[in-house]
């Protein structure tokens, strides 16, 4: 656990007790602090007091008066698209707001670190997609060649539950728009930034808003490093933004599809192979195309990103090159889960918007396409130059026909309703040489709570199939 620092003798309340929020609890109370919980659910309130916590309603009159800090988990809005009235109440009352990453760069630096041979590094990722495959391969790289590794934040453990980092090790942390946001304290030695499409727009006022969360990891953060994908204009803009000139190596630049000129650091991936580019000459060079775990386009952005973060960390091209090759990939994203008379069965139910559904769209050929579920705003008009590998679509979720029009009349699509229903017409019309594709393009809210249960309830439609 990591304690937290500059809080002892001080009331921190505590706001949301979920993961993250008992955690933050814990860390204040193991840095001297006295941690008040509060949760606006039952169960949350109850999983603290068994802890021996104190509950405490923020709202309730003069609540405030002598907490020092309000600390809210991710989830709880703080602004838009209006401020929880406990957030609002404490702004108001000049109360300081912030999160579980801000107190953990607040805190992570230990006195010890002083008697280290190698100061620790934390590698921050943020981005719309790539975000969960590019932070788990870079602690696979590092963990292949041996060095000390931990993977926090929207993936792993929380970022205040992890051991304090040892002589050389390295956190790896995914951030998300909600956490870059609000954290006070925002402070990684490379910060990554993977792409950007719409997504949480009502969170963020907007897609300028949305880009200005994440800029916050870089503008605010200032890291050492900055690896930054310049495939979008906020990128490009981003990577001009944070460089002193076209040679200014604390910037590089990562594309899919595009080489990069110039004589700074780039590295990109071109027809399956990455390329690393320093001061206008090559200087290493990865076919990615067997890479099991690293299929399509977009998870060879993932593989430059990661390239890129653990090479500023002083990995040489080989050593790297075998971590790519050893990495499994992660569930729920373009995971391949079973292959049986020469069909393909891909899960990648963590495609929750266009933009990433597309993605997994490129990615294979001869799909039969599972998608469907609560459509995010925008609509799907930006999947329609990305069907022309699409068989055949087998709409799931409450509002199937709907999403199905969506589609337009260049795909043959089937309304299913359900996984088990889709899932049965996918196997039964697929033929050798093509991928049953789970790849949403939707959040899953309104038939599961989560992308992984729905990612899951495919992995078992499809494994009962193959055993009957």
């Amino acid at each position: 656990m990591i304690p937290v620092r500059g809080v002892a003798g001080q009331k921190v309340l505590v706001l949301g007790l979920g993961r993250s929020g008992l955690t933050a609890a814990r860390a204040i109370a193991a840095g001297g602090g006295i941690p008040l919980c509060w949760d606006d659910g039952a169960t949350g309130r109850e999983r603290a007091e068994s802890e021996g916590f104190i509950l405490h309603d923020p709202t309730a009159p003069g609540a405030l008066d002598e907490v020092a800090l309000l600390v809210t988990s991710p989830g709880i809005p703080h602004l838009y698209p209006s401020p929880h009235r406990a957030i609002a109440t404490a702004l108001r009352a000049g109360v300081p707001v912030d999160n579980d990453i801000g107190l953990f760069f607040r805190s992570c630096a230990a006195d010890d670190w002083d008697t280290f041979d190698v100061m620790p590094k934390v590698v921050a990722v943020t981005g719309s997609n790539g975000k969960s495959t590019t932070s788990a391969l870079i602690a696979h790289v590092l963990d292949s060649a041996g060095r000390e590794v931990q993977l926090a934040g929207n993936i792993g453990r929380g970022v205040l539950d992890i051991d304090p980092p040892g002589d050389g090790g390295v956190v790896v942390l995914e951030l998300s728009s909600y956490q870059t946001d609000l954290a006070r304290a925002l402070t990684p030695d490379i910060a990554i930034f993977t792409n950007l499409s719409p997504d949480h727009l009502d969170r963020h006022g907007g897609m300028g808003g949305y880009f200005a969360a994440k800029r916050r990891l870089f503008a605010e953060g200032g890291p050492d490093r900055a690896v930054i994908g310049v495939d979008e204009a906020e990128g490009l803009f981003l990577a001009g933004q944070l460089s002193e000139g076209p040679a200014d190596s604390r910037v590089i630049r990562v594309s899919s599809g595009q080489k990069l000129a110039g004589p700074g650091w780039s590295v990109f991936a071109r027809k399956g192979f990455l390329s690393e580019y320093r001061k206008g000459r090559q200087a290493a060079s990865i076919d990615l195309r067997g890479i099991r775990g690293l299929p399509g386009a977009h998870n060879h952005q993932n593989a430059c990103a990661a390239y890129a973060a653990v090479r500023a960390l002083g990995l040489a091209p080989r050593a790297i090159e075998a971590g790519l090759n050893s990495f499994p990939g992660l569930p729920h994203r373009s995971q391949v889960i079973a292959e049986t008379d020469g069909v393909t069965f891909v899960n990648d139910s963590k495609a929750t918007n266009v933009d990433s559904a597309a993605q997994a769209l490129q990615a294979f050929k001869g799909i039969r396409w599972i998608c469907g579920g609560l459509e995010k705003d925008g609509g799907l008009d930006a999947l329609h130059p990305h069907l022309d590998s699409v068989v055949k679509a087998y709409v799931i979720g409450r509002e199937a026909e709907h999403f199905a029009l969506g589609l337009g009349s260049n795909v043959e699509a089937e309304i299913c309703g359900t996984m088990e229903r889709a899932v049965e017409r996918a196997m039964t019309e697929a033929k050798s040489g093509e991928t049953v594709l789970l790849a949403p393009a939707a959040a899953s809210f309104d038939q599961y709570d989560s992308f992984e249960r729905r990612g899951e309830d495919f992995v078992a439609q499809v494994e009962a199939r193959l055993r009957a």
